[in-house]
């Protein structure tokens, strides 16, 4: 290395082929964490998700397990019942995300009070 050069931490975000872009783009997006953050509890049917998350339109979430599916984060389960049974739950992968979506939760949580006043302050401004 010469004496000119000076170490610098790759670029986030800016490149198409980002690993941390991709996963923000997943996850980054309410839906899809209340749908991992539920999930994390226990299986769950479509209409159990539907009902639990407050606000979700059904075309919304049907995109969203959708997409968590594709990307090897849930796992949905049909069974040969009459009617059909469909269970979604997450994947091991999608598992790995419940460690810092609790951790940012319990950011949250702890500095909700100070985000608030802070909003406040500036919106006085």
């Amino acid at each position: 290395m010469s004496a000119g050069h000076i170490e610098t931490t790759p670029s986030l975000g800016l490149d198409d082929e980002c690993p941390v872009r991709e996963v923000l783009d997943r996850v980054g997006d309410k839906w899809s964490v209340l749908v991992i953050v539920l999930l994390g509890q226990r299986t769950h049917r479509f209409n159990e998700m539907h009902r639990a998350i407050q606000g979700i339109s059904q075309r919304m979430l049907t995109r969203t397990v959708r997409a968590l599916e594709r990307d090897g984060l849930l796992e949905r389960t049909v069974h040969a019942s009459v009617p059909p049974r469909v269970d979604y739950e997450l994947t091991e992968l999608g598992r790995t995300l419940l460690v810092p979506l609790n951790a940012l939760s319990t950011w949250a949580t702890s500095h909700r009070s100070e985000i608030l006043a802070a909003r406040e302050k500036h919106d006085r401004r």
